[in-house]
């Protein structure tokens, strides 16, 4: 078997096990999952493990997040065709390839990550599978990204203390922000929306997970 046909029966099998566990249950999230390479944006002797559904090692301490829970913070995040959305944590930046499915071609996808190493790398794999929506910064991600706010979507991919205060600023109206947020062994999503310049919180209780710290001002020492 081709290696690409490998690839894309092992991406296959795990979509149906992500739709049949319930962590994928809209069309558009399993679309996404169909469409993004998995194996790409890990390192060359991992890729024959790109379709297990666990968190796998990317260097410098960082992992590439389990399929699975990153199904489940998509479909709490519920980004629409033409969002505009920030992901803070972008590491190896295949939830950016997601939300840039996700988001379509009008969409406009922001990554900040903390290590110019990560970026680097992420950027060149992005620049590989032909993603052209997505901007890249290093940077504190507790900050956001004042100069292209308000978002319609903020996704924190690393463990908060609680959600960074100007990240909720940054929330456009009717915008929504996922976060995992506790302690540093274990956490809860949050949902932060704001609606009529409202902001209100909302917890998903189905599952605990763990993300690697959130760096930065409003994030662990």
């Amino acid at each position: 078997m081709a290696k690409d046909d490998f690839f894309r029966l092992r991406r296959e099998q795990l979509v149906q096990y992500m739709l049949a566990s319930g962590a994928i249950k809209s069309e558009s999230v399993k679309q996404a999952f169909l469409a993004v390479k998995r194996e790409s944006f890990m390192p060359a002797h991992l890729q024959s493990a790109a379709y297990s559904d666990e968190a796998l090692p990317i260097g410098l301490g960082q992992t590439i997040s389990q399929p699975s829970t990153i199904a489940t913070m998509l479909e709490l995040l519920q980004v629409q065709k033409g969002n505009k959305v920030l992901e803070i944590g972008a590491g190896s930046a295949y939830v950016l390839a997601l939300l840039s499915e996700l988001a379509g071609e009008k969409g406009k996808i922001y990554g900040i990550e903390i290590l110019p190493e990560l970026k680097q790398r992420a950027e060149k794999i992005l620049e590989k599978c032909n993603c052209k929506n997505i901007k890249l910064k290093v940077g504190d991600g507790t900050l956001g990204w004042k100069e292209k706010a308000p978002f319609d979507r903020v996704l924190i991919s690393a463990a908060c203390p609680y959600v960074p205060k100007p990240l909720i600023e940054q929330l456009a109206e009717n915008g929504r922000i996922v976060a995992p947020v506790g302690d540093k062994y274990t956490q809860m999503m949050n949902i932060i929306k704001r609606i009529k310049g409202q902001v209100i919180k909302e917890e998903f209780l189905e599952n605990y997970f763990v993300f690697v710290p959130l760096r930065g001002k409003y994030g662990w020492e």
